[in-house]
């Protein structure tokens, strides 16, 4: 990987990234069409994104500047191409700028102006001219039934085609839920007896049987795609991954933990069906199923499209469907109340406006004097006429005595 790294700066070498008269960077303005303050900004915010140490904007800045643009192959499978319209709608840069700038977008199906054998020819010869080199991106589900029948370009399976490209990739990347595990595609009708999806649709690295880096999602963000490629430019390594492919910088967080209708969540505020009071407050959506709980993502703190940080499901009103997550997204019910991963809601919660007491009126006042006072005099009657019957127990025995001492003394 040492032909990524040429070029690049050291991390710790702050000088370099504010010294903006040097020749590379003005070539980026140039070229990127791009003012070399607004440059810069991006290449910190994408540091920032990955969780990158102070001082590695340098690096960054350095390696999109002066290191070879790293050629691209990108494949389409069993999708919608919404993953590519996603990345279309990139500001920061713009589409054109990245991939005729940044990397060289050397095969997309959607995008390249050749077509049939023209097409497949140029995938061929950016194969074979930057073996070992290229970066490997698989967009779509592969279908497995049938010996992959189902899925065909070129006369070649889809089966074939992502093996022959992943053998000589410097990297692969799956990006979508499809790629990344298998996504709607996978999807197991209610059928009685059904055991798989209808082509047998899986993930890419379940077909070529190793790890790959996955960005999951339907749509993906684009810059979470956009940050590992320039971090691949930059450091010539794909960056940390979890257990399930995914970068951490991007996925190691619950959309719960940092959603904006959180506090409505720990104040028991929550949303009882589309429409009403509190979906139109804003309240928690939980109880129309959101699946932010238990979904790993960053859609709650990087916005789509450069609309806002509104723009993704929940900050327009609709509960996450955790299409990032396999076994959730595409699986369960959208109305299905998510399993809460670290915390649960308490049975109970206080009301939102608590009912107060009204103050007593002058005739129920009256009233309730009158009872406590007809309470107070039957009491006094009640002791008086207990000591008066005691007295009268008291005469009666004393009489009783005297009798009977007068009997005795005159027998």
């Amino acid at each position: 990987m040492a032909w990524l790294l040429e070029g690049t700066a050291d991390m710790g070498n702050m000088n370099d990234i504010f010294d903006t008269s040097r020749k590379t960077l003005q070539d980026v303005e140039k070229r990127l069409e791009m003012p070399r303050r607004e440059f810069l900004q991006f290449c910190a915010t994408l540091a920032a994104t990955m969780g990158l140490p102070a001082g590695a904007e340098a690096a960054v800045a350095k390696a999109v500047e002066a290191a070879k643009r790293p050629s691209v192959i990108w494949l389409h499978f069993q999708e919608c191409t919404g993953c590519s319209e996603s990345l279309l709608r990139a500001e920061h840069p713009t589409l054109e700028k990245l991939i005729l700038d940044v990397i060289s977008l050397d095969y997309h199906e959607t995008l390249m102006a050749a077509a049939g054998h023209q097409a497949e020819a140029a995938r061929k010869a950016a194969m074979k001219a930057n073996k070992g080199k290229y970066v490997l991106v698989v967009e779509g589900a592969i279908p497995t039934k049938a010996n992959g029948i189902y899925c065909k370009i070129g006369g070649q399976t889809a089966i074939d085609m992502v093996k022959e490209c992943a053998a000589d990739a410097a990297a692969v990347i799956a990006i979508g839920s499809c790629a990344s595990w298998g996504g709607m595609p996978s999807t197991i009708p209610s059928i009685s007896g059904a055991d798989s999806s209808p082509t047998g649709s899986a993930g890419v690295a379940e077909i070529l049987g190793k790890p790959v880096m996955t960005i999951p999602g339907c749509p993906p963000n684009p810059y979470n795609f956009l940050a590992a490629v320039v971090h691949f430019l930059t450091f010539g390594k794909l960056p940390e991954l979890d257990k399930l492919g995914r970068p951490k910088f991007a996925y190691s967080r619950l959309i719960h933990e940092n959603c904006e209708r959180r506090a409505h969540f720990d104040a028991g505020r929550f949303a009882m069906e589309f429409g009403d009071s509190g979906h139109r407050q804003g309240y928690c959506l939980y109880k129309l199923g959101c699946k932010g709980p238990e979904t790993y993502a960053n859609c709650s703190t990087l916005g789509f499209g450069d609309a806002g940080e509104n723009n993704w499901p929940v900050g327009c009103g609709h509960p996450c469907i955790g299409c990032t997550e396999k076994g959730v997204g595409f699986t369960k019910p959208i109305h299905q109340v998510a399993k809460m991963l670290n915390v649960a809601p308490p049975l109970q919660y206080p009301r939102i406006v608590e009912e107060q007491g009204k103050a007593a009126s002058f005739a129920s006042a009256a009233a309730v004097a009158a009872v406590a006072g007809a309470a107070a005099g039957a009491a006094v009657m009640l002791t008086r006429n207990l000591g008066l019957s005691h007295a009268a127990e008291e005469a009666e025995r004393a009489k009783a005595a005297g009798k009977s001492a007068d009997d005795k003394a005159g027998a």
